[in-house]
């Protein structure tokens, strides 16, 4: 995977007050690749080698990861503000229309930017991130996905980030490799997921190098509680962004891992009532982290969904 090092090209963004870490490499149709927590841009790696023959590939860091700026307090992470930094990566860069993924809190992001802005996007994809309308009420009213949530109020208490710090990033390497032991007190959605033994069964997992990598991320300081100041605004604002009612105007590609111990395939009832032109593909196998579990399946899927 060094290799990937060799070829990509590492840029400083300013947008929105900020300036986005941000990776480039291949050319074509660009796309723009948002990550979620705990990851940085390295977690798209495999869609990274899978596409850039193709495409041209935009990949930061978002705000409060790895080598992005980390602004101080929580008002500087709400969903409104993270949406904007991506209409201004776009501007700086110049894109004009381009597609849009995002995973796990790229999700919101995407959606948010295909809400408010669908005039940038030409298409839109989304992996195991929910939308947030679907979310927020699947919170307030379904146990399941509540349950699975929990762990939402671990970590908005004050001191989160060093209980996710402690023992050398124990729980966070947990959760990028799906260690059910380690996970059990920290996520309830354990049980919402049929053959749970099997998660650690996965055929894909993270190598030494890999784990180096997110651990030099992790390190970089005040990371690990700008990651975690998402999931506080978003329980002070719940998920909401100004003038958008939730709606999708642009194609949408939705892939679900199925076995995501923390958002429960209900994320993808009532979809078509947002979106009105949605393609939902299910990767049966696949654990919330689909980039890692399933890359082929998700490189072809993209293929497919934007062509040349």
């Amino acid at each position: 995977m060094s290799k990937l090092f060799d070829e990509i090209e590492e840029v400083y963004i300013e947008t929105n007050g900020v300036k986005l870490h941000t990776v480039l490499i291949g050319s074509g149709k660009p796309i723009i690749l948002l990550h979620g927590f705990p990851d940085f841009w390295y977690g798209w790696k495999d869609i990274i080698l899978g596409l850039k023959d193709k495409y041209r590939l935009i990949v930061p860091d978002m705000r409060g990861y790895n080598l992005s700026d980390k602004p101080e307090g929580i008002e500087n992470y709400t969903l409104e503000i993270l949406i904007d930094d991506i209409k201004g990566l776009s501007e700086a860069l110049k894109l004009g229309k381009f597609c849009l993924a995002g995973h796990d809190w790229g999700g919101p992001i995407a959606w948010g930017v295909a809400g408010k802005y669908p005039e940038l996007l030409e298409k839109l994809i989304i992996i195991n991130g929910p939308h947030p309308t679907i979310m927020r009420n699947l919170i307030a009213k379904d146990k399941d996905q509540r349950k699975a949530s929990s762990y939402i109020f671990e970590f908005i208490k004050p001191n989160s980030a060093n209980l996710l710090m402690d023992n050398d990033f124990k729980v966070l390497k947990a959760i990028m490799s799906m260690n059910i032991e380690t996970l059990k007190g920290l996520f309830g959605g354990l049980e919402t997921v049929q053959n749970i033994s099997e998660l650690s069964k996965r055929e894909n997992v993270l190598s030494e190098f890999d784990m180096e990598k997110y651990v030099e991320a992790w390190s970089q300081p005040g990371a690990v509680n700008a990651g975690l100041d998402y999931y506080r605004a978003s329980v002070k604002d719940t998920f909401t962004t100004g003038g958008w009612d939730g709606s999708i105007n642009v194609p949408t590609l939705v892939m679900h891992g199925m076995k995501d111990i923390a958002l429960t395939p209900k994320i993808l009832n009532g979809l078509e009532d947002y979106v009105k032109n949605l393609k939902i593909v299910k990767i049966e196998n696949a654990t919330h982290w689909v980039m890692i579990d399933a890359p082929e399946k998700v490189n072809s899927s993209i293929k497919e969904f934007i062509g040349e």
